[in-house]
């Protein structure tokens, strides 16, 4: 059940949390939406994607839960700080090209055993290669650990895409040449392949309108080539080298990617807090488990009330689904002029008539992750108590992306 938004103002008013902007977490929400994620993926094991949090103390909460194995990272620097610690199988779900972070990592028995990068290519080998050729012998003789990505966007004819433009290697034949490149190269190896259908797990599809019906009917028919052409390529990759994981899906698609035989892992990260692009899906509705906070300061007109702070606009394509939602008071709208503004956002409708100077209006991010770049800690409430506080990346002192 989503919290009422009304006492949790309420609460940290009384627990003498009387600043804002800030950002809350609701560790029950959190707690319950982990719990259905597991569910969903039926017993594959989900690696929690970190952009997805950027909080240390809730990479750990997850990761202690039953269903819950190892980390999918986002950049190389980001898993040598986690490994540094504490973790200990970490996944970097983009190439990397940061030569001093290849050092680090080529210098680190630790760091080598518990970092898996991702490649593409071959001039990503070369320049792994490259940046550590100085480096020897290396340490204790171990290589880099490599996972190949695949691209299994959906190309149901020619010059139409569906899907992100990650990978070039798109065939098992193109798979099987990338893997002959990397067992010539004695120090690399590699021992897992990803293959990401963020057509299926990352497009909305519930709305009632052409383009939702046109989104089910993509995702419908996308599944089996995706499944087909995972198998195909991991089945003769195989026949070169044993692949230690498959990794597969996020949030969107856990049920049918968990459901293919090749798929030993899938991935999650936004799931688990709930955020307002979700509220577009069809077959799952996380609950909403992170909250930010923004102090009415003005109210210039009637009808209107004026928050500070609020715009927190999420990337990808521009748009209104990019905005903050507005939780609470319901009945609120952005000012068509101005929207959610850098310093500060309008709010139009009767309810902002009835809030009054340092009241709170709750927003909810686009996505998961992105808030904690703007935020030093997030407040953590379990119940109807403030249990703590947790840093976020950013307050630790670090900015990875």
């Amino acid at each position: 059940m989503a919290r009422d938004l009304a006492a949790l103002g309420a609460l940290l008013d009384w627990e003498g949390w009387h600043e804002r902007p800030l950002a809350v977490l609701d560790l029950d929400a959190v707690d319950r939406n982990a719990a259905d994620i597991a569910r969903r993926a039926g017993g594959t094991p989900v690696r929690v994607a970190s952009k997805s949090l950027r909080v240390r103390a809730l990479l750990d909460r997850v990761l202690a839960r039953p269903g819950f194995q190892g980390i999918l990272a986002y950049t190389l620097p980001e898993a040598l700080w986690l490994v540094d610690r504490g973790a200990r199988d970490v996944l970097v779900a983009y190439p990397s090209a940061e030569r001093g972070a290849v050092r680090r990592l080529a210098c680190s028995p630790e760091a080598l055993a518990a970092i898996t990068l991702m490649v593409d290519e071959t001039a990503q080998l070369d320049l792994l290669l490259d940046a550590t050729a100085d480096l020897s012998p290396r340490a204790g003789g171990q290589r880099i650990r490599l996972a190949l990505e695949l691209d299994v966007s959906y190309n149901p004819v020619p010059g139409v895409r569906f899907g992100a433009l990650r990978s070039p290697v798109r065939t098992p034949e193109q798979a099987v040449a990338l893997t002959r490149e990397i067992l010539a190269r004695p120090r690399l190896q590699l021992v897992g392949l990803m293959a990401y259908e963020g057509h299926i797990a990352g497009v909305t599809d519930a709305a009632r309108t052409p383009y939702g019906a046109a989104a089910r009917v993509m995702k419908r028919l996308s599944r089996p080539d995706v499944a087909a052409r995972r198998a195909a390529a991991v089945t003769a990759v195989q026949e070169l080298v044993p692949l230690e994981f498959v990794n597969a899906g996020g949030t969107g698609s856990l049920e049918s990617s968990a459901a293919e035989d090749v798929v030993t892992e899938v991935a999650a990260g936004s799931g688990l807090l709930g955020p307002g692009l979700f509220d577009g899906y069809r077959d799952f509705r996380p609950e909403p488990a992170l909250l930010l906070g923004a102090s009415v300061v003005r109210r210039p007109a009637p009808g209107v009330a004026t928050v500070l702070g609020g715009g927190w606009i999420a990337s990808g394509v521009p748009g209104p689904d990019r905005l903050p939602t507005i939780a609470h008071p319901p009945g609120l709208s952005y000012a068509p002029q101005e929207a959610a503004g850098e310093v500060q956002t309008p709010v139009l409708g009767p309810a902002a008539d009835d809030l009054r100077i340092g009241d709170t209006v709750w927003l909810r991010h686009a996505k998961s992750g992105e808030p904690a770049e703007h935020f030093s800690h997030y407040v953590l409430v379990q119940g109807d108590e403030v249990v703590g506080i947790a840093p976020t990346y950013r307050g630790e002192g670090c900015t990875f992306l």
